[in-house]
């Protein structure tokens, strides 16, 4: 993986609020944060890491929570979400854009949201950063991929425009074009959690 540099972008921490008023920050994750990572992972419900992980295990092997935290910012590129009114301001979301191959167009989208905090905007708001800091980092497109039962990541690919490529053994794949993207959220007037990520990014 490419060696992690100082980027204007991670030290901006995104100040806003959820559909239901709740207050969350949004930054960009670092090496440091993997013990958030394994504590926002352990409060996932079962059928949530089941959803996002593809396994109901309660704790992920050390390695796998490991990659989630090792990002760069150009080969892996990763917003988490902190619920900034809660106790000991816990971890409540990320987004992971990972690389297919070093320094390639493409790379590959995945989220997670605690169970507590689904649908209140939480997913799109720090896609929305993501996006913006994709397409910073030269990449085009995006692919997803999702357990077919899995309605409300199809629902949130299909309002980003993505693209189905097919499907098997249970898991659908999706592209996703990240300029595309970018302005489908741009259009979404009725998600102000949104557009307040975008003003902060200067978008």
């Amino acid at each position: 993986m490419t060696e992690a540099r100082a980027r204007p972008i991670d030290g901006i921490v995104i100040h806003s609020a959820l559909t239901d008023g709740t207050r969350v920050c949004l930054r960009t994750i670092k090496p440091d944060d993997e013990e958030r990572i394994r504590d926002g992972i352990a409060r996932l419900s079962a059928e949530s890491r089941y959803l996002r992980f593809f396994s109901p295990a309660p704790a992920l092997p050390d390695e796998v929570v490991h990659r989630l935290a090792d990002v760069d910012g150009h080969d892996h590129i990763a917003w988490g979400a902190i619920c900034s009114e809660c106790p000991g301001w816990p971890a409540i979301g990320a987004v992971h854009a990972v690389r297919n191959q070093p320094d390639g167009r493409v790379g590959e989208y995945s989220v997670a949201v605690l169970d507590e905090f689904h649908g209140k905007g939480l997913a799109r708001m720090m896609t929305a950063a993501l996006l913006v800091d994709c397409h910073a980092e030269g990449l085009i497109g995006l692919d997803v991929h999702t357990l077919s039962e899995n309605h409300a990541a199809s629902r949130l690919v299909h309002a980003l425009g993505g693209t189905w490529k097919g499907e098997s053994a249970g898991v659908a794949e999706y592209c996703l074009d990240v300029g595309a993207a970018i302005a489908a959220l741009r259009a979404d007037t009725d998600a102000p959690g949104v557009q307040h990520v975008f003003e902060q990014l200067g978008v």
